[in-house]
C-alpha cells in the first residue's frame, strides 16, 4: 500500500524495473554465498559455542536476505491497495487461498483505519497474520490492543496516539496472541493520512510478522552470551590453574641446597612450556627436593587433562610423592603407591612419571619410570637415554610393580628429565633426538640454567609444541 500523507497528494511513481531487478539479482547472489557458509556450519560440533554463534549469524543473515529479496520483488511488481477492491461475500466467509504460509507475502499485511467513517480495511494477509477469519471482521483501533500481550499494550496505545494526535509516523514492534494459543511478533509501520485542511482523516499501516527473525536474533544472542560466559570461565580457570601451578612447582636461581646440610652436589634448573594449541594449563610437573638423609629427589611427570582438575591432581601427586620420598620410600615403590592413589581418586586419570633419587656420597642415581621417557645422560659431549626399567602408565592397571634401576653419575655429568610433550612435535617423531642433538652445547654450558636456556632457544627456532611440556636439568657438581 503506498504511503500517502495527504489524500490530494499524487501517488509516488514506482522505481525503474531494471534497477530493481539488478538489486534482486545482487541479493540472490549474496544470499547464495551466505547459504553456502550456512551449509558448511550445519555439520559442526554443537558443543563448540563459537561455531554455534557463527551458524546462528548465518541463519539470521539468510532470513534477512530472503525477506529483502521478496521485498524488492514487491517493489518491482507492486501490491494492490487494501481498499482498492471491496471484499466479496464469499471472501468474508472463507479463508482465501493466499500465498504459501512460509512466504514473505503471507507475513506482510496492510490496514487502514478511517477516522471519519469508522471503516476498517485489512488485507487478506493481515487476517492470516492475526489468525483471524475474514468473516470475523477487522479489528478497530480500540479493539486492537485486546489481542496484544498485556505488557505490550501501552506501547501500541502510545504509538497510535502519537500518530493520530501529533501526526508522528508509527514504527514499533509488539506481540500478539493467536486464537490457537500461539504468539507472534509484529513490526508495525504507518503514517497518518491528512485531509485538505491538514487534519488526520485516517491512519494506514503495514504490519510484518517478524517472529522468525526475532527467534533467530534471540538464538544468536543466547549463543553469544553462552560463548561470553564460557570464555570468562576459561580465563578464570586458566588464571587459577596458573596460580596453583606456580604455588606448587619450585624455582631455583642457584644450586639446589639442603637446609642446614650444605650442598646436595647438584645444580638444578627447570622450566614448564605452555602448549601451542590451547590456553589451558595441563598436568605436567617437575620437582627436586633435598631429603633428610642427604639424598635428592628428582622427578617429572604428566597427567592427562587440562585446567583446574589436572593441576589439582598434579598438586596432590607431588604432595604424596614428596611425603614418601622424605620417608625413605624407594622410587619404584613410590610409583606403585602413586598408581594406587590415582585409582582411588574421585576423578581417575592416566599419568606418566619418572622418579629418581640421587646419592651424592655414592654418586649413584636410583630411578623408576611409569610409561615415561627415560632420563638422558650427557657425558663428555655425548648423550644417551638410560636403560629403561619396566613400568606402565599410572592409573592404567591395578597391583602393578614398578622396577627400578641404578646408574653411576660422575662430576660434570648432565642429567635431563623431560615430559614427552617436549619432543612430540608435528615435524618430528616422538623421541629424544631433539635433546640429544644438544650434547655439545650442554658440554659448553656453565650451569643447569644455561642448559635449560639452550633447550628453550632450540624450541623457539622450531615449531611450537603440540602440548605443554616440562624439562628439568641436573648438573653433577665437580
Amino acid at each position: 500500500m503506498p504511503s500517502h500523507l495527504s489524500a490530494d497528494r499524487p501517488a509516488p511513481q514506482p522505481p525503474e524495473r531494471d534497477a530493481v531487478d539488478a538489486l534482486i539479482n545482487r541479493t540472490r547472489l549474496l544470499r547464495g554465498d551466505v547459504d553456502a557458509v550456512r551449509r558448511d556450519t550445519s555439520v559442526i560440533d554443537d558443543d563448540n559455542p563459537q561455531l554455534r554463534w557463527q551458524r546462528a549469524l548465518c541463519e539470521l543473515a539468510v532470513h534477512q536476505l530472503d525477506d529483502l529479496g521478496e521485498h524488492l520483488g514487491q517493489l518491482r511488481d507492486g501490491i494492490p491497495h487494501p481498499m482498492a477492491e471491496e471484499p466479496t461475500e464469499e471472501a468474508t466467509t472463507t479463508t482465501p487461498a493466499g500465498p504459501p504460509t512460509d512466504s514473505l507475502l503471507s507475513r506482510v499485511g496492510s490496514a487502514e483505519w478511517n477516522l471519519l467513517t469508522d471503516e476498517v480495511s485489512w488485507s487478506d494477509e493481515l487476517y492470516q497474520i492475526f489468525g483471524r477469519p475474514p468473516g470475523a471482521g477487522a479489528l478497530s483501533l480500540d479493539e486492537l490492543p485486546s489481542v496484544l500481550i498485556a505488557e505490550d499494550q501501552p506501547l501500541l496505545t502510545s504509538m497510535v496516539t502519537d500518530c493520530l494526535v501529533d501526526g508522528r509516523p508509527i514504527d514499533g514492534e509488539f506481540r500478539i496472541l493467536l486464537p490457537d494459543g500461539g504468539m507472534r511478533t509484529l513490526h508495525m509501520m504507518g503514517e497518518p493520512v491528512l485531509d485538505g485542511d491538514g487534519c488526520t482523516a485516517s491512519m494506514w499501516a503495514v504490519l510484518r510478522d517478524v517472529s522468525r527473525l526475532r527467534r533467530s536474533q534471540h538464538m544468536m544472542g543466547r549463543t553469544r552470551e553462552t560463548l561470553r560466559r564460557q570464555e570468562q570461565t576459561a580465563r578464570t580457570e586458566h588464571r587459577m590453574a596458573a596460580e596453583l601451578r606456580a604455588a606448587v612447582l619450585p624455582t631455583w636461581r642457584d644450586s639446589l641446597q639442603e637446609p642446614g646440610r650444605g650442598t646436595s652436589g647438584l645444580d638444578v634448573a627447570a622450566h614448564c612450556l605452555p602448549p601451542g594449541s590451547s590456553d589451558l594449563i595441563g598436568g605436567e610437573w617437575y620437582d627436586a627436593l633435598p631429603l633428610p638423609d642427604g639424598k635428592t629427589l628428582l622427578t617429572v611427570g604428566d597427567l592427562t587433562g587440562h585446567g583446574i582438575p589436572a593441576t589439582s591432581a598434579m598438586a596432590t601427586l607431588i604432595g604424596a610423592l614428596r611425603g614418601m620420598a622424605v620417608a625413605g620410600v624407594d622410587p619404584g615403590a613410590v610409583l606403585g603407591h602413586l598408581n594406587q592413589l590415582i585409582e582411588c581418586s574421585a576423578q581417575p586419570a592416566l599419568g606418566s612419571a619418572v622418579c629418581c633419587r640421587f646419592d651424592p656420597e655414592a654418586g649413584t642415581l636410583v630411578w623408576a619410570q611409569a610409561g615415561h621417557p627415560a632420563p638422558l645422560l650427557f657425558r663428555n659431549g655425548v648423550g644417551h637415554p638410560l636403560p629403561t626399567p619396566d613400568g606402565v602408565l599410572l592409573g592404567a592397571a591395578s597391583g602393578v610393580t614398578y622396577e627400578q634401576d641404578q646408574v653411576a653419575l660422575l662430576p660434570g655429568d648432565v642429567l635431563v628429565l623431560h615430559t614427552d610433550g617436549l619432543t612430540r612435535q608435528s615435524r618430528r617423531d616422538a623421541g629424544p633426538d631433539l635433546l640429544l642433538g644438544l650434547a655439545s652445547r650442554f658440554a659448553r654450558a656453565r650451569t643447569a640454567q644455561d642448559c635449560v636456556r639452550t633447550v628453550l632457544e632450540e624450541l623457539e627456532s622450531d615449531e611450537r609444541l603440540d602440548d605443554g611440556a616440562c624439562v628439568l636439568v641436573a648438573c653433577v657438581e665437580e
